[in-house]
């Protein structure tokens, strides 16, 4: 199959092709953790106990999809960049070392987990009372048994769009998400299995994602890869992990910050005059976790869209259409801005709508007073977040990783981490929810930066000729 169509077709109608499964596949990805917690909220033996044992858990499943998207994000920009220079054999290595290496890296990160349960469960804000702990262990424990699964379904997503075949991609994932959806009612509700019931549900799912890429990777479009293929090649690796580090880098920081959050939750609750009493003390976990998963939508339409754009722009780029390029980062940043305004008008008119799908009427007036705060306060600066992250993906299709990587780094540990930990001792509980506008501003100052060095990057076009030859 020739892509030589990146080079030549109108770029709102790649745009379209690309970005529009990719961002289905994300947001059906997304839909994992958040279908689970809307059934664990709407369950009454679990409620907003549930939710923060949700909370809880959910930056596990963040690293694994950390180390799973490194590597499939960057083999796909490698795959991408090496079709464009005519490059089959390099492109076959790439695909078959990030197969070999998503397996054994998944299998390493389920060992280290398992046998740190409890002191991780705890670090993350666990034990903010006793029932929430009970339940984190439950559905930590499962969820993390089906990590080899997730990680190969979803860091092998990229690989199969940067193949040709985005709507394949986002099959794969809407197959297992819908499975998950299927499943979750019934393990909750009908077996009243809990949190193990939940994590299977996802677990399941994932497994079909699984198998389907297994399939796609057995018939790809552009290389024929063999069993021998799939092994360590390790100087294509290591010219491809540095492009997907920013990938890596961005949701190991999003855990830094999570981890931050929590312990911050935890203390102030039990500092607070409401929510220290023992039966209303896991409320803001839930809720914060609740704002996080909506976030978390959100960025996945704005990731999806930028990710289905990468493959276009680093064809492109390999290709030396320079102008191509610029034309396309121009129609990234205005849908990402809408994006972020469609959001920001959701959370700020509709927030009692939109908790209430989260078990609101099973739960004490401070649950939904608290959310309606978080979800106003907390998302306030969503459109600027919108673009940030918009850019720094776009930097990476460009090959810009270290650019991206270190803006990426400032957002999410230098004010993700610090200033959930120093507005709090001013404002409390609402000091956390301070830190969120407050580090996407601060952030999209030094993004205006990042867009100036596209531009000069951009200005000059580049010939295929220089761009094989390097």
């Amino acid at each position: 199959m020739n892509n030589r169509y990146l080079e030549t077709e109108p770029l709102p109608d790649l745009m379209r092709r690309y970005s529009v499964p990719c961002v289905i596949s994300l947001l059906v990805g997304a839909l994992y953790n958040i279908v689970d917690q809307i059934f664990i909220a709407n369950a009454s033996y679990l409620g907003s106990y549930g939710n923060a044992a949700n909370t809880v858990v959910f930056p596990f499943t963040v690293i694994a999809l950390a180390v799973a998207v490194m590597i499939g994000d960057g083999c796909s920009t490698c795959l991408s960049m090496s079709l464009g220079a005519g490059e089959t054999t390099r492109a076959k290595r790439a695909v078959g070392s990030a197969v070999f290496t998503t397996i054994v890296s998944a299998v390493v990160l389920t060992a280290v987990f398992l046998l740190l349960e409890e002191p991780l469960i705890t670090f993350f804000g666990g034990r903010v009372n006793a029932q929430t702990f009970i339940l984190a262990k439950q559905y930590f424990f499962w969820i993390v048994l089906g990590f080899p699964l997730y990680m190969f379904g979803q860091g092998l997503n990229p690989v199969i769009r940067a193949d040709g075949d985005p709507r394949y991609a986002m099959k794969a994932t809407l197959f297992g998400a819908a499975t998950n959806m299927i499943l979750d009612p019934i393990m909750i509700s009908g077996f009243r299995w809990g949190m193990m019931g939940a994590a299977l549900a996802t677990v399941i799912g994932q497994m079909v994602t699984a198998g389907l890429t297994v399939r796609y990777l057995m018939h790809m479009n552009t290389i024929h890869l063999r069993a021998k293929d799939i092994r360590l090649h390790a100087p294509v690796l290591k010219e491809y992990i540095p492009l997907g580090i920013t990938s890596l880098l961005s949701q190991i920081s999003l855990v830094a910050s999570m981890a931050a959050v929590n312990s911050m939750v935890q203390k102030y609750s039990l500092m607070d005059p409401v929510f220290s009493a023992e039966a209303l003390s896991q409320i803001p976990m839930a809720v914060i976790g609740i704002v996080m998963k909506f976030f978390q939508i959100v960025i996945s339409i704005v990731v999806g869209t930028a990710a289905g754009c990468a493959p276009i722009a680093a064809y492109n780029t390999g290709a030396g259409r320079s102008d191509r390029v610029r034309r396309l980062f121009f129609l990234l940043i205005k849908t990402e801005a809408l994006t972020g305004l469609a959001a920001l008008l959701l959370v700020e008119f509709a927030p009692r709508q939109l908790i209430g799908l989260f078990g609101a009427a099973n739960e004490s007036v401070y649950y939904t007073d608290f959310a309606v705060r978080t979800f106003r306060i907390y998302l306030s600066m969503i459109v600027f977040a919108c673009v940030n992250k918009g850019v720094f993906i776009f930097l990476q299709a460009l090959g810009k990783a270290g650019i991206s990587a270190g803006l990426s780094m400032i957002r999410e540990i230098l004010l993700g981490v610090f200033l959930p930990i120093v507005l709090p001792r001013a404002f409390g509980l609402d000091g956390i929810l301070y830190s969120m506008p407050c580090a996407d501003i601060l952030t999209f100052l030094l993004t205006l930066g990042a867009f100036a060095v596209i531009m000069k990057e951009l200005s000059a076009p580049v010939s295929r000729a220089a761009v094989t030859a390097k």
